[in-house]
Parts: C-alpha cells; structure tokens; sequence
C-alpha cells in the first residue's frame, strides 16, 4: 500500500509537468506565428503594378521631363533675310527666244536669303535711259542658300526693222526691296519706234524657273 502511494504522488508530478510544458509550447507557438513588425505597423506592401503607377505620375510632373519635351517640340524656322545687292553676283545670258535676257542672280554670301517681287531694270544708252516696265506673271518667292542662284526675264522687241535701232550699253539692276544696284555691260538694240519703257517689260524674279 506505501508503494502505490508514493506512485501516485509521481504521478501527479508527472502530470503537472506535462501541463507545464502544454503551455510552454503553446506560448512559443504564438510568438513563432506572431507578425512581423513591418506587418504589425499595417504598412500596406506596394504592388509592382502600384509601383509602376506612381513612377508614371512623378515623370509626368517632373519638371526635367517637361523641358525634355519642351526642348524636343518642333521650333518655327527663321525666314532668311532679304538678299542684299552686295551679297550677289549678277551675269546675263541668252533667252529662249530672240528678244529676251535672262539675267542670274547668286548668292555669294555665307547665310541664306530670299527675294520676292519684280527687279528695277533701267537700259542706258547714248541716247538716253529707259526703265522697264512690270509684266502681268506672278510672284513666286525665292530662298537662296550660300551658292544658289536664281534669274529673272528681261523682254524686249529685237530690231528686225533694218534700220540702226536704238541701242542700249548698260542694264542697272536693283534687287527686290534693295535700294541699291548693280551695272551690268550688255548691248541691246530694239526698233526707233520702240523707245518707250512699255514695250520693255520684266518679270519677277524666280519666274519661269
């Protein structure tokens, strides 16, 4: 009978210790299945797509990315300037038919330019000067680059009469919106009865190109 008590008393020992342990391990469990601090916090994780979205929304405001763009827009160009009497150089050849002379034009500067409208034309002679008169062809405008050359048409009405005609030594051209002009040797005859700037007639530079 002694022995059986003390058997129980073990017993009761041995229970109470497994209890113990019960809890033991209950207690780790929960640490071990506690959240993190990050997820405790309740920091929501960003999604890539999330990610994406906000990388988007920053370059949109960013002010680099808009004077990238602003520096990337296409710009007006600059329309040349005016050419200048002195930045051209001036030669006469034949026409395409009898009566007329070509009279060319080229750039010599180093920038480009432009003309738009007729010419002045005056032919000088010995027996006076007369002054060409505008024909009825529109105006087209011309750009020059460094090099270039364009022309204009001078009409005049050759002298198949037999007689001497009047003759011309000299054309005095002034470029469109120039004031200034540029002599060019050239012989001309035209008929006595022709000696009127009417029946002597220019056209605009850059027509017929």
């Amino acid at each position: 009978m002694r022995v059986r008590k003390i058997s129980a008393v073990a017993l009761v020992s041995v229970a109470a210790g497994l209890a113990l342990t019960a809890c033991a391990g209950t207690g780790s469990g929960a640490a071990a299945g506690a959240p993190s601090a990050g997820a405790s916090a309740g920091a929501p994780q960003a999604s890539p797509t999330s990610a994406g979205s906000s990388s988007g929304g920053q370059a949109a405001t960013d002010p680099s990315a808009s004077a990238t763009a602003a520096a990337g827009a296409p710009v007006a160009a600059t329309a040349p300037a005016a050419c200048r009497t002195a930045q051209l150089s001036f030669s006469a050849s034949g026409g395409m038919a009898e009566g007329e002379v070509l009279i060319n034009l080229t750039n010599t500067g180093s920038a480009g330019c432009t003309m738009h409208g007729f010419p002045g034309v005056d032919l000088k002679g010995a027996d006076g000067t007369i002054s060409a008169a505008r024909s009825s062809v529109a105006v087209p405008t011309v750009v020059l680059r460094p090099g270039q050359a364009t022309r204009f048409t001078l009409h005049y009405p050759p002298n198949n009469s037999g007689g001497s005609g009047v003759t011309f030594h000299s054309l005095v051209v002034t470029p469109p919106n120039e004031t200034h002009s540029h002599t060019l040797s050239l012989s001309i005859n035209i008929p006595v009865g022709s000696k009127s700037g009417s029946v002597v007639t220019v056209d605009p530079v850059g027509a017929g190109k």
